[in-house]
């Protein structure tokens, strides 16, 4: 696995702090911004998105995925996710369980890193593999 330098974390971790602060969030007040980065060298960026009927709520970095999925991206190196009460993060916030099936569709478990953070001095790196063991993939389909 290609690790990240720490420069390069903390350009993602900059982008998502400000991504968060796009949020809409109106019930939970609870703002998440993301930053992906494709194997390309391209960064997109996510935020999440609430909706009065809860269900069609989208988080940040399914946003994020999305966004580059539509663009032709299917190849990923890392995500940068930060969130917190009106966008002040005080702890690590991980990725919800669907955002990590949506990160076990186009990633290697094994080698995707994601970076979870407070602020640039405050970040875990952990692979997908570590965050979602046992993870459902396109591999396990294959006949």
């Amino acid at each position: 696995m290609k690790q990240l330098k720490e420069n390069e974390i903390k350009e993602l971790i900059t982008t998502a702090l400000h991504m968060a602060q796009r949020a809409y969030a109106p019930y939970s007040h609870f703002q998440v911004g993301a930053a992906l980065l494709a194997k390309s060298g391209t960064v997109y960026t996510g935020c999440n998105i609430e909706n009065a009927a809860y269900t069609p709520t989208n988080c940040a970095e399914r946003t994020a995925f999305f966004k580059a999925v539509s663009e032709g991206e299917r190849e990923f190196t890392a995500i940068a996710a930060v969130g917190g009460m009106n966008g002040v993060p005080k702890d690590y916030a991980g990725p919800c369980g669907v955002c990590r099936q949506v990160m076990m569709e186009f990633c290697d478990p094994e080698e995707f890193q994601i970076i979870l953070a407070i602020d640039q001095d405050h970040y875990k790196v952990c692979t997908l593999a570590e965050l979602f063991p046992y993870g459902f993939g396109p591999g396990d389909l294959a006949v």
